[in-house]
C-alpha cells in the first residue's frame, strides 16, 4: 500500500485499529467517514476519543484529534524568514497522535453480546485506549471565532529534565538507568521461572500428576525413575532450548550495554558506557552511530539544526527522516562544547513512537518541543556529521524498549480440533480406568476368602526368610479399588500423547524449512526469500476460504510513474506522443540534472512551459509544476550520493545526477516529474527550498507546512517568493479539493468540469489521481494566519486540532491548477494467481483506499472482476440509505437472510472431478469493458462494490448481518476508500460469523491491523518498510507466490499434519488398549507384561522418527498437479484430512488391531510354557512393527529417507530389545534370544500384521474403487502419466 496513497483521489484515511475492552465489556471501533469533503469544517462530526491513527506518510497524521505536523513560526514581528526563529521541520515519519480532540469520524460499536474474539493489538507499539463509549455529536466550527486555550503540562505528572545535571534530574531516584535487559531469566530464576512457563500447558500438568502418583508405594506401577523419564525428557529439551535462546539475549544485552558514546563531563565530551548514561546528561553522536537513548536535540552540525536519521531498527522503515534542534539551542551548541542550560518538562514515558509533547525553558523563554525534536534509541544518524542532545528517557523507559512486545499469538485451527479429540481420549481413559477399578472391586468381593491362596493376589508373604508370614499392606476393598483406578491411570497414561506436541513442533519446523528454501517463492528483484515468522499455523494454509488483499504494493508494484496531467483544463499524455527527455533537446536546450530513471514527457506541454508567455494557461502550468516541486517532504540527493542540506549559493555545474529520498513513492514520482519538466528541487534546508526552474535558481522561503491528515485529505505549504509575494500551494484528493475552490467565472466552471472528466478518465484507466491548486495570500490574511499558526504550533494541548483549524483559514477560495495521474502497474503473475485461487474455491476480497473507479479498473485487469458479473454498488451517505441499498440488493438478487453465519461445508462434493480433465488456463478469459448496468433475473455471478463511507454506517449492530449475507453471496467483494480499522472490521465480519479460515495480505503499515486480525497474516516485502512483514505470520516478495504457498505448501502441510495427529492418536491408543485387554485377563491387577523401559521408549524412540519424517516429506500429489488443478485445494475446505468421522473410524480400527495384537499371541502360546516377560517382548515387537507397517500403507511418496525411517525404526527397536534383554538384573533377561530362535515367533508376528491390517486394507481398496476422492483420482492420473512417459522412450527405442 502506498504511503502517500491518501494524498491521491482514490485514497482515504487509514487509521490503525486499537481494540480495548471498555468497562461495559463492549468493543468499540472507529472508522473514517469517507464522505467528508468540506475543508472549511463548517459541519463536522466531533468524536471525543483516544484513538491512534497511523497511516504511512501524509495519511498517518490522524489521531483522535487528527493532529498533523507543521512548521513552527516565530513571532511575526521578529520574523524575516521562517528559519530565523523556528526552522521548518520535515517530518518524513508517520506521526502518530495520542491526543484528545475533535475529529470527523463515525463510531462503530460492536454489540456487547457479540461472541467474536478480537485480540488487542497495536502498530509499532503506539499505545492508546479507546474510550468505553464514543459520544458523537454534531457541532459547527467557526474558525475565526475559535479561541485557543493553551495549558502547560501538569506539574505533578510531568517529567523534569535538567540539562547537563543528571544528579538533580534524578534526585528522587525515580528514573531508570540506561541499562537494558531483554532476557527472560537470570541464573537464579531460570529453573523456577522456566518450569512455571512450561507448565502452562495442561498436558504437562497431567503427566506431572501421573509421575507424582507413581511415586506413592501403593501406586508404583512403573519404576519411580522410569515414570519420570518422559516428562523430564520433554522439560529438559525445552529448557535447553529456552536457556540457549536466553543466553543469546544475555550476550546481546551485554554487548549493547557496553557500547560507548561521548558524554559531556566537566566541560568535555568523554567516552562513557551506554549502561551508565543517565537522564539529563548531554550526549554527542557522530555520523553512522546508533542513538543510545531517547534524546532531545540541542544542536547539529548543520547550521539550521537539521539532522537525518534512519529508523529501520525501530519501525522497519529504510528511508531517511528529518529531525531538528530548536534554533534557540542550536546557536548555543558547538562541536566541542555545549553551553545550553535549561529545563525540559516532558510527558511520562509511553510507547507512542510518533508523538512527543514537551516544552523547554531556556534563557528566560519557554517554547514547545514536538516529535520532530527528539531522536529515539536504536535509530542511526545519517548524512549528518554530528548531533548533540540531552537524554530524556533511558534504558527500559525508552520508546524502543517499551515497544518490544510480541505480536499476538495465533493457534492452528487443526490444533483446536485436536484438543477436542484429546478430550474424547480423556473420556476413554476415564472409562477404562473405571472398568478396571470396578472389576477389581468385584473380583475382591468374589474372592474375599481366597486372597491368600489365589495366584493373582495374596495378603501375606509365602517366601522363606524373615518376611515369611508377614502381611502385605492391604487397605480394604474400597481403597484397593480406588488405588486400582489410580494405577490404571498411570498404566494408560500415554493415551494422552505427550509426544504429539514435540512431534508437531518438529514437523512444522521441517515444513517451514522447505517452504523457505522453495526457489519458486524467491523474489530475485528484491533479493527476498520466503519467511516463516510463525511456526504454529502451517497447516492453516491448506484451509483458507477468504483472502483479504490490499491493492497498492500488494497487487501492484508500488513503483509510481507519472503518466497523465490535466493542466488548466487541457489533457496531456493521452493521444499526444510521449517522448523521452533526450529526444526533447530542441525543447530543453540545457539539462543540468539527470534523474535516476528517465521520465517520458509530453512535448506539447514541454513546449508550452518553455514559452515566454504571460497567458493564463502558461501561468497555471508554471504554478502547477512549482506546486509539485515544492509541496512535499522529499529530500534531494545530489551527485554520488551527496546530500543537499546545506545552503548553496549557486548551482554547481559539475553536479548532474539527482535522486529523491522519501517515504512516499507517490511524492517521489511527482517531484521527479516536475524535474523532468524543468522544475528541479535540488536543495532543502530547515527554512527554505531551492528549485532550478529551467536553469534559473529560485529560492523559496518556507513559512509553514500543513501536513496531510485524513480529515482534510490534503497538504499545503506557505511559501514566500523573492519578490515578497506569498502563496499557498495545495494538493489533495478531489473529494476535499473541489469543495474549497473559488466560485468564479464561467471559464473557471468549464475548467472544473473538464478537470473532473479527466479525473474520471484517469481513474477508469487505473491511475492514481491528485488535484493541485493555489492562491495568493494578502498581507492581512498572512498576518492572521501567522498569528494563529504561531499560537497553534506552540500549543501543548490540542495542537493538531488548532493547526487543522488554522489551515482552514488559507485553504479556501483556491485556484484550480490541474490534476495528475500516476500509474502503479500490476505485479507479475497477479491475474493468474487470483484466477487460480478462485478456481480453488477461495474468495478474494480487495480492501483498498483507492477511488472506486481506480479499484474497478485494477479489478478488471487482474481478473478479479469480469464483464459478465452483476455489480452491486453500495455508496450510502447515511444509515437509512445504506439499509435501503442493502435491502434492495438482497431483494433484487434473491439473497436470503440468515440469523446464523454460514458454516463450512461438511459434505464432500465431486465438483472438482470434471476439472481434472481440463488443464488450468486452457480456456482464456477475455474481459470486456465494465458494464455498469444490472440485469434482473440472471444467474450471473455477483460483485459487491462498497466504499468506506458506507462501511461507517453498515458496520453497526443492525446492518452487519445484512452486509454479511449480501457479501457472502457474491463471488467478489471490492471495498474502496477503506481505513485500516475498517479493513480489520471486514476481516472480523467473516472471522466471527463463520468457521472459514481467513488470510490477509498487505505490504504497508496500514495493513497491519487486518494482518493481525486474520487467521493467517502475510506480509509483502515491498516499498513501504517492513511493518507489515514484522506483524505477519509469513512474508514473501510478491503476491503471485501466494498461489504456490496455498495450493501446494498449504495443501501438503494440511494433509501431513492432519494425518500426523490421527496417526499419533492411533499409535498410542493401540498400545494402551493392548495393555487394557491384558489387565482384564489378570484379575484387574494393573500388572504389566511389558518392561518399564519398553513402555517409555515406545513413544519416544521406537515409533517417533517415522512419524516426523513422513510429516515433513510425504506428498500426496506433485506440485505440478496441484497447480494444474486448483480445485484439489478443496480437500482442505471439506476437512478431508482430519475430521470427527475420521477420528471415530480410526478409533474403531484401533480397537480391532489391539484385539488382534493381544489375542493372537495369547491363543498361539496358550498351551506352551512361555513366561509372561517373553509374551511381553513379543507384544512389544509386534506393536512396533504393526504401527510402522500401518504408516507405510498410507505413505504416498517413498524416498530414501522414508525407507530408513520406517524400517530403521523396527531395527532400532530390535536393537534396544537385545540390549535390555542382555542386562541380568532385568526380569526379561535373555527372553529375546529364546524367542527369536522359534519359527512360531516370526509366524505369529506375520499373522498379527496380516489380520490386523486386512480390514483397513480392504476398506481402502473398496473405497478407492467405488468412491474415490478427487485426490485419489488425481494421484492415479499422475501415476498413469508417469507410466506413459516412461513407456514412450522404450517404444521409440524398439521402433
Amino acid at each position: 500500500m502506498s504511503s502517500d496513497e491518501s494524498l491521491l483521489l482514490e485514497s482515504d484515511s487509514r487509521p490503525v485499529i486499537h481494540h480495548r475492552r471498555g468497562k461495559s465489556g463492549s468493543r468499540s471501533y472507529l472508522c473514517s467517514n469517507g464522505s467528508f469533503t468540506s475543508s472549511m469544517f463548517d459541519e463536522a462530526l466531533a468524536v471525543s476519543c483516544d484513538v491512534d491513527v497511523k497511516e504511512r506518510d501524509r495519511d498517518v497524521v490522524l489521531s483522535a484529534d487528527c493532529s498533523f505536523h507543521t512548521a513552527s513560526l516565530g513571532n511575526s514581528s521578529e520574523r524575516c524568514v521562517a528559519e530565523s526563529q523556528f526552522p521548518w521541520q520535515f517530518p518524513l515519519e508517520c506521526p502518530l497522535r495520542e491526543q484528545r480532540g475533535s475529529v470527523s469520524w463515525a463510531a462503530m460499536e460492536l454489540r456487547e453480546a457479540d461472541s467474536r474474539s478480537v485480540p488487542p493489538f497495536e502498530i509499532s507499539g503506539a499505545s492508546s485506549q479507546v474510550q468505553d463509549r464514543l459520544h458523537v455529536k454534531s457541532q459547527r466550527i467557526r474558525h475565526k471565532s475559535v479561541q485557543f486555550d493553551d495549558t502547560a503540562l501538569h506539574e505533578d505528572i510531568a517529567r523534569l529534565i535538567y540539562i547537563n545535571d543528571p544528579r538533580r534530574t534524578n534526585d528522587k531516584y525515580e528514573f531508570t538507568g540506561n541499562e537494558i535487559r531483554t532476557s527472560r531469566y537470570t541464573f537464579v530464576t531460570f529453573l523456577p521461572k522456566n518450569l512455571f512457563i512450561q507448565f502452562h500447558r495442561v498436558a504437562y500438568l497431567y503427566f506431572l500428576a501421573i509421575a507424582a502418583l507413581n511415586q506413592l508405594p501403593p501406586l508404583a506401577v512403573f519404576g519411580r525413575t522410569v515414570s519420570l523419564f518422559p516428562l523430564l525428557f520433554v522439560l529438559c529439551v525445552t529448557a535447553i532450548k529456552d536457556g540457549y535462546e536466553d543466553w543469546r539475549r544475555h550476550r546481546s544485552d551485554r554487548n549493547e550495554n557496553n557500547r560507548e558514546s561521548l558524554v559531556l563531563q566537566s566541560g568535555d565530551f568523554r567516552s562513557k558506557r551506554w549502561k551508565k548514561i543517565q537522564a539529563g546528561e548531554v550526549v554527542k553522536i557522530f555520523a553512522d552511530e546508533t542513538i543510545p537513548a531517547d534524546m532531545v536535540l540541542l544542536g547539529t552540525s548543520d547550521q539550521s539544526g537539521l539532522a537525518y536519521i534512519q529508523t529501520m531498527n525501530l519501525d522497519g522503515e529504510s528511508n531517511l527522516k528529518t529531525r531538528y534542534a530548536r534554533q534557540e539551542t542550536a546557536s548555543a551548541v558547538a562541536s566541542e562544547a555545549c553551553d545550553v542550560i535549561g529545563v525540559i518538562r516532558c510527558e511520562q514515558p509511553n510507547r507512542n513512537i510518533y508523538e512527543f509533547t514537551a516544552n523547554m525553558e531556556f534563557n528566560g523563554h519557554k517554547f514547545s518541543l514536538s516529535q520532530s525534536n527528539i531522536v529515539l534509541r536504536g535509530c542511526q544518524l545519517k548524512n549528518t556529521d554530528w548531533i548533540i542532545g540531552v537524554v530524556v528517557y533511558a534504558g527500559q523507559e525508552t520508546k524502543a524498549m517499551l515497544n518490544s512486545a510480541a505480536s499476538p499469538s495465533k493457534r492452528s485451527r487443526l490444533e483446536t480440533y485436536m484438543n477436542r479429540e484429546t478430550l474424547w481420549l480423556s473420556i476413554f481413559l476415564f472409562i477404562m480406568c473405571l472398568v478396571v477399578a470396578i472389576g477389581m472391586c468385584l473380583w475382591l468381593v468374589r474372592h474375599k476368602n481366597q486372597l491368600d491362596t489365589l495366584p493373582y493376589y495374596r495378603k501375606r508373604y509365602f517366601t522363606n526368610g524373615p518376611d515369611n508370614g508377614k502381611k502385605y499392606k492391604y487397605y480394604g476393598i474400597p481403597m484397593e479399588a480406588f488405588f486400582s483406578f489410580l494405577s490404571s491411570v498411570i498404566v494408560f497414561q500415554i493415551m494422552i500423547p505427550i509426544s504429539l506436541y514435540i512431534t508437531m513442533e518438529l514437523v512444522r519446523l521441517g515444513q517451514s524449512y522447505f517452504m523457505i528454501e522453495d526457489r519458486d517463492m524467491y523474489d530475485a528483484s528484491s533479493g527476498s526469500r520466503f519467511q516463516c515468522r510463525s511456526l504454529n499455523i502451517n497447516e492453516d494454509l491448506g484451509q483458507i476460504r477468504y483472502v483479504f488483499s490490499d491493492k497498492t504494493g500488494t497487487l501492484t508494484e508500488n513503483k509510481m510513474e507519472f503518466r497523465r496531467a490535466s493542466v488548466h483544463g487541457k489533457n496531456y499524455g493521452s493521444s499526444l506522443p510521449m517522448v523521452d527527455n533526450t529526444a526533447a533537446a530542441d525543447v530543453i536546450p540545457k539539462r543540468r540534472w539527470k534523474l535516476k530513471s528517465e521520465i517520458a514527457v509530453d512535448s506539447e506541454l514541454m513546449t508550452m512551459l518553455r514559452k515566454d508567455s504571460h497567458k493564463e494557461e502558461r501561468i497555471a502550468a508554471h504554478e502547477f509544476f512549482l506546486t509539485l516541486a515544492a509541496c512535499n517532504t522529499v529530500i534531494p540527493i545530489l551527485g554520488d550520493g551527496g546530500f543537499s542540506s546545506l545552503g548553496t549559493n549557486e548551482l554547481n555545474e559539475d553536479i548532474s545526477r539527482i535522486d529523491y529520498q522519501g517515504e512516499s513513492p507517490d511524492e517521489q514520482a511527482l517531484v521527479s516529474a516536475a524535474s523532468a519538466y524543468g522544475y528541479t528541487l535540488f536543495e532543502r534546508t530547515s527554512g527554505h527550498i531551492v528549485i532550478d526552474v529551467n536553469s534559473e535558481k529560485l529560492r523559496l522561503d518556507v513559512l509553514g507546512l500543513h501536513e496531510f491528515d485524513s480529515v482534510r485529505k490534503r497538504m499545503s505549504v506557505v511559501i514566500r517568493f523573492p519578490d515578497n509575494a506569498v502563496k499557498v500551494l495545495v494538493k489533495g484528493a478531489d473529494t476535499s479539493m473541489f469543495s474549497i475552490l473559488e466560485n468564479g467565472s464561467e471559464n473557471n466552471n468549464n475548467i472544473w468540469q473538464t478537470t473532473q472528466s479527466h479525473l474520471t478518465e484517469y481513474s477508469s484507466q487505473g491511475l492514481r489521481t491528485l488535484v493541485v491548486a493555489s492562491r495568493n495570500l494578502s498581507d492581512a490574511e498572512l498576518e492572521e494566519w501567522q498569528s494563529r499558526y504561531e499560537e497553534a504550533s506552540t500549543s501543548l494541548t490540542d495542537r493538531a486540532t488548532k493547526l487543522r483549524q488554522t489551515a482552514a483559514l488559507i485553504e479556501s477560495n483556491l485556484k484550480l491548477l490541474g490534476a495528475t495521474g500516476i500509474e502503479d502497474k500490476l505485479q507479475e503473475g497477479v491475474p493468474e494467481a487470483i484466477e487460480a485461487l478462485r478456481q480453488a474455491g477461495i474468495k478474494v476480497w480487495v480492501l483498498t483506499g483507492d477511488k472506486q473507479e481506480t479499484a474497478i479498473s485494477i479489478g478488471l485487469s487482474c481478473k478479479l472482476l469480469s464483464g459478465d458479473m452483476q455489480q452491486i454498488i453500495i455508496n450510502g451517505t447515511s444509515e437509512d440509505e445504506c439499509r435501503n441499498l442493502l435491502a434492495d440488493a438482497k431483494a433484487k438478487y434473491g439473497v436470503k437472510s440468515s440469523s446464523v453465519g454460514r458454516r463450512n461445508l461438511k459434505h464432500k462434493t465431486d465438483a472438482g472431478r470434471d476439472d481434472l480433465d481440463i488443464p488450468n488456463g486452457s480456456k482464456p478469459l477475455n474481459f470486456p469493458k465494465w458494464n455498469p448496468g444490472n440485469e434482473e433475473g440472471t444467474n450471473a455471478p455477483l460483485a459487491l462494490i462498497i466504499d468506506g463511507n458506507s462501511l461507517v454506517y453498515i458496520l453497526e449492530k443492525e446492518l452487519e448481518s445484512e452486509l454479511f449475507n449480501l457479501a457472502t453471496s457474491c463471488r467478489v467483494v471490492l471495498c474502496c476508500r477503506v481505513a485500516p480499522l475498517q479493513k480489520a472490521g471486514i476481516v472480523d465480519l467473516i472471522k466471527s460469523r463463520t468457521e472459514d479460515m481467513t488470510l490477509a495480505i498487505g505490504d504497508g503499515a496500514n495493513d497491519v491491523s487486518m494482518i493481525q486480525m486474520a487467521d493467517v497474516g502475510v506480509g509483502i516485502c515491498g516499498q513501504e518498510g517492513r511493518q507489515a512483514v514484522m506483524a505477519s505470520d509469513f512474508a514473501m516478495g510478491q503476491f503471485q507466490f501466494l498461489k504456490k504457498l496455498l495450493l501446494v505448501h498449504g495443501h501438503w502441510n494440511y494433509q501431513r499434519v492432519g494425518y500426523l495427529v490421527l496417526y499419533n492418536f492411533y499409535r498410542n491408543a493401540v498400545f494402551v488398549l493392548m495393555l487394557f485387554w491384558y489387565i482384564l485377563c489378570t484379575a484387574f491387577s494393573t500388572t504389566s507384561a511389558l518392561t518399564d523401559w519398553s513402555s517409555v521408549f515406545y513413544s519416544v524412540i521406537y515409533t517417533s522418527i517415522p512419524t516426523i519424517i513422513v510429516g515433513i516429506q510425504d506428498k500426496d500429489l506433485s506440485h505440478r498437479t496441484l497447480l494444474q488443478y486448483p480445485k484439489l485445494y478443496g480437500a482442505g475446505h471439506r476437512q478431508e484430512a482430519y475430521n470427527m468421522q475420521l477420528f471415530w473410524i480410526t478409533m474403531m480400527d484401533t480397537v480391532w488391531q489391539s484385539l488382534v495384537l493381544f489375542y493372537i499371541p495369547l491363543f498361539t502360546y496358550k498351551d506352551s510354557s512361555i513366561d509372561i516377560w517373553s509374551m511381553g517382548s513379543l507384544w512389544t515387537i509386534a506393536v512396533v512393527i504393526l504401527v510402522n507397517v500401518h504408516l507405510a500403507m498410507d505413505i504416498n511418496r517413498w524416498v530414501l529417507i522414508t525407507h530408513f525411517a520406517i524400517w530403521g525404526s523396527i531395527i532400532i527397536t530390535y536393537g534396544c530389545m537385545v540390549v535390555l534383554d542382555s542386562i541380568p538384573v532385568f526380569p526379561n533377561y535373555w527372553t529375546i534370544y529364546h524367542l527369536a530362535r522359534s519359527p512360531t515367533y516370526w509366524m505369529t508376528i506375520l499373522l498379527i500384521i496380516i489380520v490386523a491390517l486386512l480390514p483397513r486394507f480392504t476398506c481402502k481398496v473398496v473405497y478407492q474403487i467405488f468412491w474415490p476422492s478427487d485426490i485419489q483420482i488425481a494421484r492415479e492420473a499422475e501415476l498413469m502419466r508417469k507410466r506413459h512417459d516412461n513407456l514412450q522412450p522404450t517404444q521409440q527405442v524398439s521402433s
